[in-house]
């Protein structure tokens, strides 16, 4: 039986790749000679740290353009809060999404139910599992995805004939 998984995870190495590419441009960049601005990354939480407020935002703004360039989806990209440490130095951890919550899937296992198509989603862990009899349902089931669940990055894999 035709089947795919819905999921929601960033391609690591890409993300990787952007984190070094933003480190050199802000290591020659003249605005920030001198100052503490870097991007850390520990497994799926990046750490921005900076002088200020505006240099914090201004780091960002490099990160996600390296991201968007990239081909990495910014809407994986999960803040968190500002936080100041010592002196005039603040720091914000960026957590980099991975799996489909348990809300999320039951939106988008309603979106499948409510559209009258005949395929089944099934949620399966941090993936959904769309079957249906026929590889043209399946396709449509995508393309509504696509249009309806348009706040999450879905990507779909794992397409069986």
């Amino acid at each position: 039986m035709p089947s795919f998984d819905v999921v929601l995870e960033a391609d690591m190495i890409e993300v990787k790749n952007a984190i070094e590419q933003s480190q050199k441009e802000i290591g020659t960049r003249f605005d920030f000679k001198g100052t503490g601005a870097a991007v850390e990354q520990k497994e799926r939480e990046l750490t921005v740290t900076a002088d200020s407020d505006f240099q914090l935002q201004q780091v960002r703004d490099v990160l996600i353009g390296k991201l968007g360039k990239r081909k990495v989806d910014v809407r994986f990209l999960e803040d968190g809060d500002i936080k100041k440490i010592g002196g005039d130095k603040v720091r914000q951890v960026i957590k980099v999404k991975n799996g489909i919550e348990s809300d999320d899937a039951k939106k988008i296992v309603r979106i499948i139910k409510d559209s009258k198509m005949k395929v089944q989603a099934a949620i399966q862990g941090e993936s959904v599992r769309v079957t249906g009899g026929k590889r043209d349902d399946l396709q449509a089931a995508m393309a509504l995805l696509r249009k309806e669940a348009s706040d999450l990055p879905l990507e779909f894999n794992n397409f069986r004939d």
